[in-house]
């Protein structure tokens, strides 16, 4: 099979831009999706680079995989937590006690996530430019 962290990078790059766009449009609870499946992506681009099998949503599980084999700060693993918290309750009302998820997201939620995830990603990219494969 091809070895495609690059692809997974690409993704990456594209959620978060996604991200920042229903930001910008006042879509907060899209925003706040795209942040945890860009994260998610990032990491995984890395653990794929490294040649590791993952699977799952969980960006603070890949970041604690991506830890055994490489220092991960602490504030990106706090943060993917927080992403992680945006995978369902984002997209399903009945995640929720009551309310649509469009109506119980809110722009400083949406940027705070955006910056975590921009962090990631970001740190996830120097990772892979510093990677020379074994």
């Amino acid at each position: 099979m091809a070895e495609r962290s690059a692809d997974w990078m690409d993704q990456a790059e594209g959620d978060l831009a996604h991200a920042r766009s229903d930001l910008e449009r006042g879509f907060y609870d899209w925003a706040c999706f795209s942040t945890q499946q860009s994260a998610e992506k990032a990491v995984k681009a890395v653990l794929y680079q490294m040649g590791l099998e993952v699977w799952g949503p969980c960006g603070a599980d890949l970041l604690k995989v991506l830890a055994e084999h490489h220092a991960v700060p602490d504030s990106l693993r706090e943060a993917a937590l927080e992403l992680d918290k945006a995978y369902i309750p984002t997209r399903y009302p009945d995640a929720l006690p009551a309310g649509s998820p469009r109506r119980r997201y809110t722009c400083r939620e949406a940027r705070r996530l955006v910056t975590y995830a921009d962090a990631i990603l970001r740190f996830c990219q120097s990772v892979l430019s510093g990677f020379s494969p074994g």
